[in-house]
């Protein structure tokens, strides 16, 4: 990933530039656009202010002392020589003295009447669009390129000069009779335009960088923290589909779980309903026919012991069933509590005396006191029934937040085929397994067994 300037260049892809850096290359563009047209209005106006100034100055010089020496032309095409001495002694002594290269009038039919170039008087030239403008009322004022004949004499100068057209009035009726044509010598007024330029165009840039520098930390600002959620979020959905991939796999496991616990149940049905029909169902037959054979008069003489004999071990065998599905009162017991419950009964019931390490265990949740419970009547009923062990030790802890029960025997030890149709370790394994919990079984024939189970410490009652 590139860097640059401190920040991510790129986007968290890795395959675009980041919001701040996009924002970098379009505002430079538009705001580089926008600084050129806005010089450009501003020095347009600018200049356009100077010009109109200043043709505003020489308009009131015509005004006030040009246009009483030509009143003549309200009535005449042309001007007298007196006039036209007053005129020139005027200009050559005049305040624009210094200031004018070259002077005209107009007249109406686009006559020179009067110049400052004796040659030029009386010839008439094409009309131009200061001429015009200043026909109709309008002084008007422009730098000049200079096209024409009656130009000649300024494009000879090779000077910056200021074209200005200003209009005479007739003082009585305040008509326009004749123009004025003054041609200023603009040198120091271009000077001034080119530095008032410059310093447009200094602020002009300087404004539209701030403003570019200001918006882009805004912006990228923004940006990062936006790549920040990006990331952020990146990692929550990483994170998100992990766990959805893990409550997937146990989703499964529920279920398979959940089937194999109804067929467990249907088993254990099965097996509960062979044992009263083998057992004492047949205890309960036999004595119901000997009881038949007394009420018909073909009794023996040993037949009412016979029936007292099989109606005590029917009660005794169906005692023995109820006793193996019976579940004591756990409720309000700790882990610890259920634990040594199931120890005491076992040793009472087996008169094996069995090797115990118990820590306290936090168990609030009812079925997984019954599942420690369940686990610790199979497995030992399995120890002292075929293990054919000597000790048998049962342990209890919890470590990294998980409980651990544990029993282990020095017996005979088994090999546990992978088609064996048991229902007790199996029944286990599917208890262990409804909690999020797993069943841990090491055996080998003449080295004894281990049977661990492991539940997470929190779970769901």
């Amino acid at each position: 990933m590139r860097y640059f300037a401190g920040r991510e260049f790129v986007s968290l892809s890795g395959r675009r530039p980041t919001l701040a850096w996009q924002f970098a290359f379009a505002g430079t563009i538009v705001l580089l656009l926008g600084m050129i047209l806005i010089g450009l209005w501003v020095t347009s106006k600018i200049e356009s202010a100077a010009v109109r100034n200043m043709a505003s100055g020489t308009a009131l010089y015509v005004s006030g002392i040009v246009s009483p020496l030509t009143q003549e032309l309200a009535t005449s095409s042309s001007l007298s020589d007196d006039a036209r001495g007053k005129i020139l002694d005027t200009l050559n002594q005049g305040p624009l003295r210094g200031e004018l290269f070259s002077f005209k009038i107009w007249g109406k039919d686009n006559r020179v009447v009067f110049s400052s170039e004796p040659g030029l008087i009386g010839k008439t030239f094409e009309g131009s669009l200061g001429l015009s403008t200043a026909f109709n009322g309008t002084v008007h004022a422009a730098f000049d390129d200079l096209e024409g004949e009656e130009h000649e004499e300024e494009k000879r100068s090779g000077q910056v000069l200021l074209e200005i057209h200003s209009p005479i009035r007739d003082a009585v009726s305040g008509r326009v009779i004749a123009v004025a044509e003054f041609y200023e010598r603009s040198a120091d007024l271009m000077s001034e335009l080119d530095n008032v330029r410059y310093e447009s165009w200094l602020v002009v840039a300087g404004v539209t960088a701030g403003m570019l520098v200001l918006l882009f930390g805004i912006v990228a600002k923004g940006s990062h923290l936006i790549e920040a959620q990006k990331r952020s979020l990146h990692v929550q959905v990483t994170e998100l589909s992990r766990m959805l991939e893990v409550n997937r796999d146990l989703r499964q496991r529920v279920d398979q779980a959940t089937q194999r616990t109804a067929a467990l149940n249907e088993r254990y049905l099965r097996r509960i309903s062979a044992e009263l029909h083998d057992g004492p169902a047949q205890l309960l037959g036999f004595a119901a026919l000997r009881l038949e054979a007394i009420r018909t008069g073909r009794a023996r003489d040993d037949d009412e012991a016979m029936v007292q004999h099989s109606i005590d071990e029917a009660v005794r065998e169906i005692r023995g069933i109820c006793r193996g599905l019976n579940l004591p009162e756990l409720e309000g017991l700790s882990g610890e509590d259920v634990v040594r419950r199931l120890i005491t009964t076992h040793e009472k019931h087996s008169g094996r005396s069995i090797q115990l390490d118990i820590a306290p265990l936090e168990v609030s949740s009812q079925a997984m006191k019954i599942c420690i419970y369940r686990f610790l009547q199979e497995a030992l009923s399995n120890a002292t029934r075929h293990a054919q062990s000597a000790d048998i030790a049962v342990s209890a802890s919890e470590t990294n937040g998980e409980i651990v029960i544990g029993v282990r025997d020095n017996g005979i030890g088994f090999v546990r085929r992978d088609d064996e149709d048991g229902l007790g370790l199996a029944g286990l394994e599917e208890r262990a397994a409804g909690l999020g919990g797993r069943l841990t079984i090491v055996s080998a024939i003449g080295s004894g067994t281990s049977i661990t189970m492991t539940l997470p410490r929190v779970t769901s009652s």
